[in-house]
């Protein structure tokens, strides 16, 4: 029976000893987080300044292409004309 309370006591102070340990690692995660905050909120200008910069590129090179395309439009339709109005007209 006293080995039955020893085990019963073991196992409540091990529940306990995670439970301190998860409060432990959860209070040193708030506390790396509030350290790390001012340097995310210098790097913030930086990273605004790269997510604009990079939709410009996208936005330049959308318009080369279509830029591209549109004469390629123009050839094909060019090219398919005579085609067209040869099998209309049969």
């Amino acid at each position: 029976m006293e080995l039955l309370v020893g085990a019963v006591g073991l196992m409540v102070a091990a529940v306990v000893f995670v439970a301190v340990v998860a409060a432990v690692i959860s209070v040193i995660g708030v506390t790396l987080k509030l350290i790390m905050l001012p340097f995310k909120l210098l790097l913030l200008p930086f990273v605004a300044v790269l997510v604009i910069v990079k939709f410009a590129i996208l936005i330049a090179i959308g318009s080369v292409v279509i830029a591209l395309l549109i004469p390629i439009a123009v050839l094909g339709i060019l090219i398919a004309v005579p085609f067209v109005l040869i099998s209309a007209a049969v």
